[in-house]
């Protein structure tokens, strides 16, 4: 009798009100237009980037390029220090990104342990210069003293350790169950065996966040080459990028048009579409791959989620 009534009651009780269904139809509207907001900066970019320089410049271009052209790119390209610019940046990245994980991920274990000697002071000595910083002209010379200015590890090196990045590892390893590392210990596994075997696979939503988020900052980065880099054949990007954009800010303040010949052909392109152009070709790897490293995160949550 207890199931035939609540079975007859189920279905009144499942049935949505008239508010919930408006609150259901507000929130997907707001979505929605939040969504437009975000995407169409970057359409109406590309949109530009693919038009004449020219008409352009009359305005009115937002979702469809009105005179097709690609005469932006052709400029852009032909400039040798992009592709060179581009092998640094995916070099930067991916070398920065591992090595952060391997260096912040070693030493967040370490300080994880609670019979390691002095660990309340060292979590103070490590907190503090994430509150206090020596300041821009002091690391330049700390950069120089270590002869790390103009060569490829002055990108690598400063970011290999992360305080708040091991802050976060450790209180994840807290999570991990003790009783896996005496079983290891037992069947002869060492720190590092335990570490790279155990703890990393049942780390991988907490390393996926992380390599995800300094992924995309190496790839951003150009303020670390402005300053401690002066060769052109070591510039990322992104700095390039800024350099164009600078350029073609200046060129527009004298009203200047960049003119070219190519193949016998004169192609002219203005500065405000070379720096469309620049910022498409900069962000459009990133973009497109996100949704691919997206997958292996929501993989890693899964994994990472399962302890005993």
């Amino acid at each position: 009798m207890k199931t035939k009534a609540l079975k007859d009651s189920r279905p009144a009780f499942m049935k949505r009100s008239f508010g919930e269904n408006v609150f259901d139809v507000a929130n997907t509207l707001l979505f929605i237009l939040f969504t437009i907001m975000f995407i169409y900066p970057f359409i109406n970019i590309l949109v530009i980037s693919l038009n004449d320089p020219y008409d352009a410049m009359r305005g009115g271009i937002y979702f469809w390029p009105r005179s097709f052209s690609i005469s932006n790119y052709k400029k852009v390209l032909s400039d040798s220090q992009i592709f060179s610019s581009y092998g640094i940046t995916i070099a930067r990245t991916v070398i920065g990104t591992l090595s952060h994980l391997i260096c912040t991920g070693i030493f967040a274990y370490g300080m994880s342990k609670k019979n390691l000697i002095g660990r309340k002071w060292y979590t103070i000595f490590c907190t503090i210069p994430m509150f206090f910083g020596g300041g821009l002209i002091p690391t330049f010379v700390l950069m120089r003293t270590l002869h790390l200015t103009n060569t490829f590890w002055v990108y690598i090196i400063p970011g290999l350790i992360s305080v708040w990045d091991m802050l976060i590892m450790k209180s994840f390893y807290h999570g991990i169950p003790d009783s896996l590392e005496e079983a290891a210990k037992i069947d002869g596994c060492g720190d590092y065996r335990i570490f790279f075997q155990i703890i990393v696979p049942l780390s991988m939503s907490c390393f996926a966040a992380i390599a995800l988020f300094t992924g995309v900052g190496h790839w951003n980065s150009w303020f670390d080459a402005f300053i401690y880099i002066n060769n052109d054949k070591l510039m990322p990007l992104q700095t390039i990028l800024m350099r164009i954009i600078n350029q073609s800010q200046a060129a527009q303040n004298a009203k200047n048009v960049t003119s070219q010949v190519t193949g016998g052909k004169t192609m002219e392109v203005t500065p405000e579409s070379i720096r469309y152009a620049t910022m498409v070709i900069a962000t459009g790897p990133i973009i497109l791959i996100y949704p691919f490293l997206q997958k292996y995160f929501v993989k890693g949550v899964l994994i990472g989620s399962v302890k005993e």
